[in-house]
């Protein structure tokens, strides 16, 4: 079983057990309060960092003794499988923002994959290799700093996922002008989607091949 909450722009917390006796808690891209929203109370056993930019690298907002992770790479801890997958936070190959660490996650028989600030036009054939099948998408659908919605929705089409979290968009205290989540809905062909504060998910439990969820979450 998997628990996933979200703090507002890319962080997450997702905590994964077996009911019996494993556990293991990944958070990925905390941020600064100077961003204008509040900083998690979260703790971790594996902190992921998809970009050294300070929406994103508050290492020390999280407590516990954290395994960190900022690269490409293959890692397990705890029994959790992660990739770090490079790729680029704008569409001229790094020259504006840099470069950006995609994360795949493996546990409890569920593949997660989060985006962190992607910003290319789309996955280079080779990064959708890496990244295989998805259960569960973070994607950013903001624009500005990353893609926007209609380029989100180019890139989930890429992927095919079960679900799909939208992350790093407009929200009423965040100090970044980014578009709203309601425009992505739209170029998904989503009229309206209940938030959620948290998403609680079984691998018996996902969507069948083809009928693809949006989960909004609260912050």
């Amino acid at each position: 079983m998997a628990k996933i909450i979200w703090a507002g722009q890319a962080c997450f917390q997702i905590s994964v057990s077996n009911g019996k006796d494993h556990s293991a808690e990944v958070v990925i891209d905390p941020f600064d309060e100077k961003i204008g929203l509040k900083v998690p109370n979260f703790s971790a056993d594996i902190l992921l960092v998809t970009h050294n930019h300070p929406d994103h690298n508050n290492t020390g907002a999280i407590k516990g003794s954290p395994f960190l992770i900022q690269n490409p790479g293959e890692y397990e801890v705890k029994g959790v499988f992660v990739q770090g997958i490079d790729s680029f936070h704008d569409e001229s190959e790094g020259k504006e923002r840099g470069k950006n660490t995609i994360y795949t996650i493996e546990a409890e028989d569920m593949r997660f994959c989060h985006l962190g600030d992607f910003g290319q036009k789309q996955l280079t054939d080779e990064q959708l290799d890496k990244i295989g099948r998805v259960d569960i998408l973070m994607i950013p659908v903001g624009g500005t700093f990353t893609i926007d919605s209609s380029e989100a929705a180019k890139v989930i089409g890429q992927i095919e996922p079960k679900i799909v979290v939208p992350m790093h968009y407009g929200l009423p205290k965040l100090k970044y002008e980014l578009d709203g989540v309601e425009k992505f809905l739209k170029a998904m062909g989503k009229n309206s989607v209940v938030p959620v504060d948290k998403l609680t998910i079984k691998s018996s439990a996902l969507p069948k091949e083809g009928a693809m969820e949006i989960v909004v979450m609260t912050n």
